[in-house]
């Protein structure tokens, strides 16, 4: 998911900075210390539509993984369902480019904004001026935003975690070399990689003979690290990470012959290179979808919603679900069709869970905290 750079304190510091050009220029700090936010109540009232701002849906993508692809095809369909004009802007990893790239959201007073931030420090007080100008700014993660998008990043890990630790013990007779592919300097992400060494701590024979983080969150990255690890441990059994890192290290074992069908490479988000491997048999034995098309359409309703004067979720929670051989076949449909998924209260359950209210008339109310349900 997103990119954090700095610690919990860093945070306070942004919150503090942002209260004096709130006083200073047009708005507030909104919600900078953490609270329980009670389930999303769809029948609160209607609020005032926004004015002056025109109905554009813009997205502010860090990079062209295929996560975000598919967080970006998911807005694209809920704007055309909605009559938004949608205009997606790529950073390609550079956080000064995708401030840029804000600020002429800004100037282009657009209605709607979903971003996924490269650093979320550096963001955070030009996606307060768009909080400000009354549009919708919902982000994959970090805060400042109407609406942030999370994951029970702690139950997030564990899924993965537990699954690598029962076929460690059953698969590979309680042995293995595992390498964690983490993203540890990411704040809100630690929690994930903390769940994943607990479940190997219950495994003895499991021995973790790297834990680092790649040079760049893509499977390049991945790559890289991977070729480096492989010079001192040429014999890995386990490689856990976010699919893209990971499905980048199953490139280099492949490259370097060591790649094993009794293998377990696990990945988070359910890239869809991923789902591909898996059903292949190969060493890619699991990952962890966080359906982003499913989240992605989500957001974009919830942006048109803002626009027409709605209450909308505060956060939402998008559900761990571990992909097997058993069930790919019904998270592949429900990805293709995630409009489907979102109109059916069943379906769309088992993937988001959501929180909190806020409209246009309560938008000084917006989260500037890190929230997570599992707080």
């Amino acid at each position: 998911m997103a990119a954090i750079h700095r610690s919990s304190l860093v945070w306070a510091c942004v919150a503090v900075a942002s209260l004096g050009m709130a006083h200073a220029n047009e708005g507030g700090p909104g919600l900078t210390t953490f609270r329980p936010l009670p389930p999303y109540d769809a029948s609160k009232p209607d609020c005032s539509k926004p004015r002056e701002l025109s109905r554009v849906l813009a997205f502010a993508q860090d990079n062209e993984r295929k996560f975000m692809q598919g967080v970006s095809r998911g807005l694209e369909l809920a704007a055309r369902e909605r009559g938004l004009d949608y205009r997606p802007a790529q950073a390609a990893n550079d956080h000064e480019r995708m401030v840029g790239q804000i600020e002429g959201i800004l100037d282009a007073k657009a209605g709607a904004l979903v971003a996924a931030p490269v650093d979320p420090v550096a963001l955070a007080p030009v996606l307060q001026k768009v909080i400000w100008s009354g549009a919708y700014v919902g982000t994959i993660v970090p805060p400042p935003a109407t609406t942030i998008l999370n994951a029970p990043q702690y139950l997030t890990g564990k899924v993965l975690g537990d699954e690598a630790a029962t076929y460690i013990r059953t698969k590979l007779n309680s042995k293995a070399k595992v390498v964690l592919l983490t993203h540890d300097s990411l704040q809100f992400l630690a929690p994930r990689f903390a769940a994943m060494r607990d479940a190997l701590r219950t495994v003895p024979g499991a021995v973790v003979v790297a834990d680092i983080s790649p040079p760049t969150v893509d499977e390049d990255g991945g790559a890289e690290m991977m070729r480096t690890i492989l010079v001192a441990n040429p014999d890995v059994d386990v490689v856990l990470g976010a699919d893209t890192v990971v499905l980048g290290a199953l490139r280099a074992l492949r490259e370097a012959g060591k790649a094993r069908a009794d293998q377990f490479l696990g990945g988070i988000d359910g890239e869809p290179s991923a789902v591909a491997e898996i059903k292949q048999g190969g060493p890619y034995k699991a990952s962890v979808s966080l359906a982003s098309p499913i989240f992605g359409y989500a957001l974009g309703q919830q942006a048109a919603d803002w626009l027409d004067g709605k209450s909308v979720p505060q956060a939402m929670d998008i559900l761990p679900k571990a992909l097997t051989l058993s069930n790919i076949a019904q998270y592949e449909a429900d990805v293709a069709d995630p409009a489907s998924v979102y109109k059916d209260v069943r379906r769309r359950d088992e993937y988001l869970r959501r929180y909190g209210n806020i409209c246009f008339d309560t938008r000084d109310q917006y989260l500037n905290f890190p929230w997570s349900s599992e707080r």
